[in-house]
């Protein structure tokens, strides 16, 4: 964006650049998002900055009325700096990794990581890290009932008086500022999740109400949830949608506190909060000449793991939509049976199931146990091309996993009888899979 399109955005408060870039005023030494109710500064007594962190790192203290923490990222454009971007979005998952392990899972060295990071975001791997860590904290702080020791730990602080120091340190502010009295511990948290508007929810809501399975998953007229489970957490979401706000509020309930940024980062991958759909639309038109009109707003629903995605890939082999979703609502019936909280299946026990209870050839209930024993083998492997190994697994399986279990933007399901049908559907992906 030119100077000129940062002013304007900001003076007229354009929520489509919500977290596209932040704005500090010398005058108050402070940084807001360009959505900021505050009255206007003046221009002359205004920076604009790309990323948040680096308007901290100048020495900014972030709003407490607008909270920067809370605008919707901003996904950066790929190319040069597509392992820089990366890391910074394991990072952003809540994954702490050093520069060293961060690396090793790049595939690149350490050396080239660390001066290509700061290259294309203007800090170091720690500085950045350290930044995330208590963003994420200052939401909390702001947010939830969580105890400042719970919120310490949540955010990756082995300490409070690390977590102390490095808050006062990133953001400028102590965290005893955002928390003046202490706040009853509640077992439900509430949270706001900023998007970009357009956001297109009847679309949403009517892929989900087709795919819905029931206890696992909920859909009200505002509002979509579903139960999760990993080794290190299970819990539940409510998600309602504010049209008028361009924001979420969500409900979490999550017997570990400490995995809470990957939770909330995985509602956002779900909800596809971060699509810069204005962006989008804009590329589309100036590539198709508007040829034809494009339906505002869409979003990329996702599935809360790519094993879920896979498993579901396979149900759904040349089948309906109706018939996979039915396949579906019989396999977690099955791992629920004596449950009183309804779960998807496990990949340990789905690989130990002989699926007697499934009507369909032998071959495709072996292809399913081999998936999930592989998944069960290798426990946060996101190299989803290595199902391609395993028979049965295919390449349309693979793409619809990366699609909606990674949220991959740039996934075409060839094959795909939705595909083959007109210009419009290929434009409108919320009709497939």
């Amino acid at each position: 964006m030119t100077s000129q399109q940062w002013r304007t955005a900001r003076q007229s408060r354009d929520a489509r650049f919500d977290g596209v870039f932040f704005v500090a005023v010398k005058s108050t030494g402070i940084y807001c998002r360009p959505i900021c109710p505050a009255p206007t500064a003046q221009e002359k007594n205004v920076e604009y900055y790309q990323y948040a962190h680096l308007a901290a790192q100048d020495g900014f203290r972030p709003c407490i009325r607008c909270r920067p923490d809370s605008a919707p990222n901003s996904p950066a454009w790929l190319g040069t700096k597509t392992t820089a971007l990366r890391a910074k979005q394991l990072i952003d998952k809540g994954e702490a990794y050093d520069c060293e392990v961060l690396a090793d899972r790049l595939g690149v060295s350490s050396r080239y990581l660390r001066r290509l990071f700061n290259q294309h975001f203007g800090l170091s791997i720690t500085q950045y890290r350290l930044f995330n860590q208590c963003n994420f904290a200052k939401q909390l702080l702001q947010e939830t009932d969580l105890s400042v020791a719970d919120i310490a730990f949540a955010s990756g602080f082995n300490s409070i008086r690390r977590f102390n120091d490095a808050f006062l340190k990133q953001l400028n502010i102590a965290p005893s500022k955002l928390r003046k009295t202490d706040k009853k511990p509640s077992a439900t948290l509430n949270l706001t999740l900023a998007f970009r508007p357009p956001y297109n929810w009847q679309a949403l809501h009517g892929f989900l109400q087709r795919r819905l399975i029931k206890g696992l998953e909920w859909l009200s007229e505002t509002s979509y949830g579903r139960t999760f489970k990993d080794p290190h957490c299970q819990g539940q979401f409510t998600a309602q949608f504010v049209e008028q706000k361009n924001h979420f509020k969500v409900t979490i309930d999550i017997d570990n506190t400490r995995y809470l940024q990957q939770v909330i980062h995985n509602i956002r991958r779900v909800l596809d909060l971060d699509a810069d759909t204005h962006t989008i639309e804009a590329y589309l038109n100036a590539e198709l000449n508007n040829a034809m009109p494009l339906t505002q707003g869409l979003r990329l629903p996702g599935i809360w793991s790519d094993f879920e995605a896979g498993i579901r890939a396979v149900l759904g082999q040349q089948v309906s939509v109706t018939a996979a979703h039915n396949l579906v609502t019989k396999l977690v019936a099955e791992f629920n049976q004596a449950c009183d909280t309804v779960f998807f299946p496990s990949p340990e026990w789905l690989a130990n199931s002989e699926l007697s209870f499934f009507k369909m050839p032998q071959s495709r209930k072996d292809a399913l146990n081999r998936l999930s024993a592989y998944c069960h083998q290798h426990p946060g492997n996101q190299e989803l091309d290595n199902w391609l190994s395993l028979k049965g697994i295919g390449p349309w399986t693979v793409n619809y996993a990366k699609l909606r279990g990674q949220s991959n933007p740039d996934i075409l399901l060839a094959g795909d009888l939705g595909i083959g049908m007109t210009p419009t559907v290929k434009l409108n992906a919320l009709t497939l899979a």
